[in-house]
């Protein structure tokens, strides 16, 4: 899952040259154990999610008290503070995608360009402390999301414009990866 490859002729903000878009249906993690990051989706309660989600949300304070956060590994790779910066914005579109399947019938979420998010927020330029100031928030407003579901609501469902479809209970495993993998990504 790390941003590893130049847009061919792309132009990158002040800290880099721009990462290649993501293209990969990362859904499979569903089925199997991530190779990269070890986490098998269905080793844990569906309701531990809000509890994993809150302690990663701790290891990255860690990360981005990093002196090197900044620091890309390689100029075709985000650096710490990037992957943060979407993780905490993950945090928040999934929060709005939970809402959505919890209040709607079958919604379909509307598109989000990770990519396009990360250059027009400059995430390379923004400050480590309230990055991880407004990463704890959105992860814990996210964790009390998962927390409250019960039920029969984790059975609600949402999909994406790719016709990819989830429960809540498969959305949440699903999402709980990313944050975790990236975690991965910049240990």
């Amino acid at each position: 899952m790390q941003k590893s490859a130049l847009v061919p002729g792309g132009l990158g903000t002040d800290a880099g040259p721009m990462i290649a878009p993501d293209t990969k249906d990362w859904t499979w993690v569903l089925e199997r154990p991530c190779p990269e990051c070890g986490l098998d989706t269905a080793s844990f309660d569906r309701e531990d999610v809000g509890r994993l989600l809150r302690e990663n949300a701790a290891e990255w304070q860690r990360v981005l008290a990093r002196e090197d956060v900044r620091e890309r590994p390689a100029a075709d790779v985000w650096s710490p503070l990037e992957y943060a910066c979407h993780v905490r914005d993950a945090c928040r579109i999934f929060l709005g995608r939970l809402e959505s399947m919890l209040s709607t019938t079958d919604p379909e979420f509307p598109n989000w360009d990770q990519d396009r998010t990360a250059v027009e927020a400059d995430y390379a330029s923004q400050d480590p402390a309230r990055v991880a100031a407004e990463l704890t928030e959105a992860a814990a407003r996210l964790a009390t999301a998962f927390d409250s579901v019960s039920g029969s609501a984790w059975q609600r469902t949402g999909r994406r414009s790719d016709g990819a479809r989830f429960t809540v209970e498969t959305f949440a495993r699903y999402f709980l990866h990313d944050p975790v993998h990236h975690l991965h990504d910049v240990s």
